[in-house]
């Protein structure tokens, strides 16, 4: 190979180096970007020169994957802290959380005893009680409008899922069209398709491998594909076969079937850190509302009815509450219904929990269920009444109106006080209606409204705590939970810094080093220039000899 030819496949060399360099200088903050090389090799076939055998992209998948792990989690905390950040802050309000507006309420009750015939304190304790239930209905409707807003959130979350699902997959295509096309695929492309998989792992943790030597496969963590080379797979916002209020992630399978995932099975990911929030914080603070909403009601309505009013008259109700709810699965085959109400007799049994009801033998007389707690999975023990077709657990009574209607496997979802707060009243408008009195119905009798006062002091929830113990219980359980979360967040988010600094180290474009290169390349340039003007002057000197 002649000297022109040497100096020529170093000039090539030198600006392909050149050309890369300032390639990384220009793309040293765009997202995703992953530092080139350019490899040189001598030349082929037994010939002199150097010829440029690759621009190599500085990526590691090892360290990519651990870094999408990690970004995943990190999302997913993020997003539970958001939410679980407000719950908090509402609970441990000291002006307008439940604990001062019940203290409110005992305190109007022991001004009541002081002076059982004072309109002016009759009048107090309405005024606290109407204050304390509409807190309770205050703080309902704000935990529902969380779940509302949950709602729309998974939507948005799947339609951004979805859209990169389908990204992914073009560029699947596109790489995999250049490949065939030059036997390389091009780094952009590579670039934007595992930048495009860190962006999923904020919504949803996923699992990535890699077919025929260039092909992405991204699925969920339970195996389901949501890219399958230039293939992708839609997921779905759909209501919850057990409740239909509720917005759950469906998955449209390559047959076309519509399969509802379990909630557990979706891990990671802002997508999995709002559906954690739900079924662990915010589904569990709302039973637990409702089961102090309901212990109080129930415990005062049924004092107050042992007492007479100013009129002589034994009490009424002191307060309304919600009624349990129940929800019939959509795939349930028999057409029986179902219908609940709170068991007085054993609402110390009444817990924060929901449950799901399963026939398991319709045919047997009397019909067979299996009663599980969703929060724990465990069994529940319940009691049939043949004679009024009732099925009796947690402090809550099913009535069945026609058993025989009834089909194996039916499932029903019972929800007893999930939004019983919502329902929660004062009964009474009318200050002579309170049932301050004992038997002797006299004016100036106190009787009743110092049981009422008592109260305060029965473990009235659950069998196991006071009112105000509840709530305690409630606020620490809340604060409990965000603090954890803010504990993982702190370290995940620091795990995440190291590998994205290991990423950076590997991949990353480092202005210092790259301007070293370009001087160097510059140098590398100019001295293959002067090989080939050495050339020159040779042939020029050899042809001087000729003449």
């Amino acid at each position: 190979m002649s000297m022109f030819s040497i100096g020529l496949s170093g000039l090539n060399a030198a600006q392909n180096a050149l050309t890369t360099t300032s390639n990384n200088i220009s793309n040293v903050y765009t997202p995703g970007y992953n530092r080139e090389i350019t490899v040189l090799g001598e030349g082929s076939g037994g010939t002199q020169g150097v010829q440029v055998n690759d621009i190599e992209r500085q990526f590691n998948q090892y360290v990519a994957d651990q870094l999408n792990g990690a970004v995943s989690s990190s999302s997913a905390l993020d997003a539970y802290q958001t939410q679980v950040n407000q719950i908090d802050s509402l609970l441990a309000d000291q002006d307008a959380g439940l604990a001062p507006l019940m203290q409110n309420f005992f305190s109007s009750l022991e001004d009541l005893a002081s002076a059982p015939s004072d309109p002016a304190a009759r009048q107090g304790v309405l005024g606290a009680a109407d204050t304390l239930s509409a807190q309770f209905r205050a703080f309902d409707s704000y935990l529902q409008d969380m779940q509302d807003g949950i709602n729309s959130q998974i939507r948005d979350e799947i339609t951004q899922i979805n859209n990169q699902s389908e990204e992914l997959a073009s560029l699947n295509r596109e790489i995999s069209l250049a490949k065939a096309k030059t036997g390389e695929a091009p780094n952009a492309l590579l670039n934007q398709r595992d930048q495009l998989v860190t962006e999923m792992s904020e919504r949803i943790g996923v699992e990535l491998t890699v077919q025929d030597g260039s092909s992405y496969r991204v699925s969920l963590p339970g195996g389901q594909p949501l890219v399958a080379g230039t293939e992708s797979y839609q997921l779905k916002a759909v209501a919850s076969a057990n409740d239909p209020q509720r917005v759950v992630v469906g998955y449209q399978d390559p047959g076309g079937g519509l399969q509802r995932l379990d909630e557990d099975s979706l891990q990671g990911g802002s997508l999995g850190g709002l559906i954690q929030f739900r079924s662990e914080t915010l589904d569990r603070t709302q039973n637990q509302i409702g089961q102090l909403a309901v212990s109080m009601a129930v415990a005062f309505n049924t004092q107050h009815a042992e007492g007479y009013d100013l009129d002589g008259k034994s009490g009424g109700d002191m307060f309304d509450i919600g009624k349990p709810r129940v929800f019939a699965n959509d795939a349930n085959s028999g057409g029986a219904t179902v219908t609940a109400s709170f068991n007085i007799d054993k609402i110390e049994n009444l817990e924060a929990a929901d449950y799901e009801v399963k026939v398991s033998d319709a045919s047997a007389s009397p019909p067979t269920f299996e009663v599980t707690r969703k929060d724990t999975g465990e069994a529940v023990d319940a009691s049939f009444d043949a004679t009024e077709n009732t099925l009796t657990f947690g402090g809550v009574t099913l009535a069945i109106d026609d058993p025989s209607a009834l089909a194996d496997g039916d499932r029903f979802e019972v929800q007893p006080v999930r939004r019983a707060a919502g329902g929660f009243e004062t009964a009474i408008s009318d200050p002579d209606k309170i049932a301050a009195a004992g038997e002797t119905g006299a004016s100036g009798d106190n009787e009743n409204a110092l049981d009422l006062l008592k109260l305060q002091d029965e473990m009235s929830v659950g069998g196991s705590a006071t009112l105000s113990q509840a709530y305690a219980s409630m606020v620490s359980d809340v604060g409990n939970r965000t603090n954890v979360v803010q504990v993982n967040l702190a370290v995940q988010q620091g795990l995440t810094e190291q590998l994205s600094a290991v990423k950076l180290s590997e991949s990353g474009v480092n202005l210092d080093e790259e301007a070293a290169n370009l001087i160097r390349y510059q140098q590398y340039y100019q001295a293959n220039a002067k090989v080939i003007d050495t050339a020159t002057s040779v042939v020029d000197t050899i042809l001087g000899l000729r003449g």
